[in-house]
């Protein structure tokens, strides 16, 4: 027997009717994530010189394309300078837990230029947490440096992995595979990997140019399946199309590191800082370790 079509019209009313609180309230609350997130981009504590640099990174909704909450736990991978961490921390403070893994600083003394430099920037960070518990509240913080230190805690233990621009410097040191695999690990099932990256110049489906400091997007796609995440999402929230990717110094003759000094900066300024990927990626639900994992 069919139901008249009255009948069935009136239901799904009813049905829609009883959905808008929830809409409502979902609206509310990524409104509430947005302006928390605003204001500490903004925040006094952060310098006029990490400001400056907020309309190029769209840290605001770079995050909320993560979907990143104030409950998670959440783990920023090589936060250098503490550019994101300065946000990440106060946002999650009081909810949630903010860890972050830095390079090691026990390299001060290593023979290693790049080392005693991270190092150095590593050892800054971790000062500054200490010194401003008001703003940073309890960071957690552990050593990352692969293939050597590679652990970065339980199985299933975080909600969200956050990279920003390190994923060039793994696949240079052929330990790509290895990172993206133990960030499934210590994944949730269901939890996302955020990944924003300098995005090589496409020259067809198999190929790509990649200049200095540069990934192709289908690559790092390919590698984090391998890996075992699913792509979820990808977004243009950080590209820059005045970007040719084919510079002397690759990316670093962008801003901010502008590698090239006073030669050509004008011109490099004008371009603004390189064009990035910004992809999500996500541990299954059902997911469990493949067998190539990295074993504890």
């Amino acid at each position: 027997m069919t139901l008249p079509t009255k009948i069935i019209q009136a239901c799904l009313l009813c049905c829609a009717c009883l959905l808008l609180p929830l809409k409502a309230e979902i609206a509310a609350e990524q409104q509430s994530f947005y302006e928390q997130l605003r204001y500490y981009a903004e925040h006094p504590l952060r310098s006029d010189e990490h400001k400056a640099r907020n309309p190029h990174r769209n840290p605001v909704d770079t995050l909320l394309f993560f979907d990143v909450e104030p409950q998670h736990q959440v783990l920023e991978i090589w936060p250098a300078r503490g550019w994101y961490t300065e946000i990440l921390a106060p946002y999650l403070t009081e909810q949630g837990q903010l860890t972050i893994a830095h390079h090691r600083q026990l390299q001060l003394d290593a023979d290693n230029e790049r080392q005693r430099f991270w190092a150095r920037i590593s050892r800054q960070l971790s000062d500054r947490i200490q010194q401003q518990p008001e703003h940073f509240g309890a960071v957690k913080q552990l050593a990352f440096d692969p293939p050597e230190l590679l652990q970065l805690g339980q199985e299933g233990q975080y909600d969200r992995v956050l990279s920003f621009r390190n994923a060039h410097i793994w696949d240079q040191n052929g330990t790509l595979l290895q990172s993206l695999q133990e960030f499934f690990r210590v994944l949730k099932p269901g939890g996302i990997l955020g990944m924003v990256e300098h995005r090589a110049s496409r020259i067809s489906d198999i190929s790509s140019f990649a200049g200095e400091g540069y990934l192709d997007e289908a690559y790092i796609i390919m590698v984090a399946e391998v890996a075992g995440f699913e792509l979820l999402d990808r977004s243009e929230i950080n590209a820059n199309p005045l970007d040719s990717r084919d510079h002397p110094r690759g990316v670093y003759s962008l801003p901010p590191t502008l590698a090239s000094g006073s030669e050509d900066r004008e011109r490099f300024l004008a371009i603004g800082e390189s064009d990035r990927m910004t992809l999500k990626f996500i541990k299954p639900e059902y997911a469990s370790p493949p067998p190539y994992a990295v074993q504890p």
